[in-house]
């Protein structure tokens, strides 16, 4: 029985400068958001991260919110919740996995994304998920996040170079030394 699960948690990541977080939230089901909303917050708060956000009309605007906040603001990491429960079509396939799949491609372009959007099949459950003092699901969103704005920032100054040779490699000429290689 799931309830009865455990299931292990990565502690918090420690940063040495401010992180800016945006939550993006499609506040469908009030009560769910703002709960969701909770969790995220106390989670931020916890290491120390300023929170901003933004409410979009529901799950399938929030991958294109993050993509315009990524382009035109300045934050660290994102945040998305929201809240979709199985209806009578097939609608709710297709906000389920859409809003995942948008989410998805742009964490693989580099955004840190922490995805808080459930997928449920009955209310009771969206309410034992968004629940802070249950299952927290939106401070799991958060903690997602931030722990991929840490991984970005450890390997934020490593780069892999262009071409043949990494980045600020010297050129060696018949035992000459050149500075750094500008290929």
């Amino acid at each position: 029985m799931a309830a009865t699960e455990s299931h292990y948690v990565l502690p918090l990541p420690a940063f040495d400068r401010p992180v800016k977080l945006l939550i993006v939230v499609a506040p469908y089901y009030r009560d769910i958001a703002d709960n969701m909303i909770t969790g995220a917050k106390a989670t931020a708060e916890k290491v120390g991260a300023s929170v901003d956000i933004i409410e979009v009309p529901g799950a399938l605007e929030i991958p294109t919110a993050i993509g315009m906040a990524e382009r035109m603001a300045d934050y660290d990491g994102y945040v998305a919740l929201g809240c979709v429960i199985r209806g009578e079509t097939t609608h709710y396939d297709t906000v389920c996995n859409d809003s995942s799949r948008g989410l998805t491609l742009l964490g693989l372009q580099g955004l840190c994304i922490g995805n808080g959007i459930l997928t449920v099949e009955n209310r009771p459950q969206a309410e034992v998920r968004a629940d802070p003092a249950d299952q927290d699901k939106g401070g799991g969103a958060a903690a997602a996040a931030l722990h991929l704005v840490a991984l970005s920032r450890k390997w934020a100054t490593r780069t892999k170079g262009i071409g043949f040779r990494p980045a600020g490699e010297e050129i060696r000429i018949a035992g000459e030394t050149e500075g750094p290689s500008r290929a």
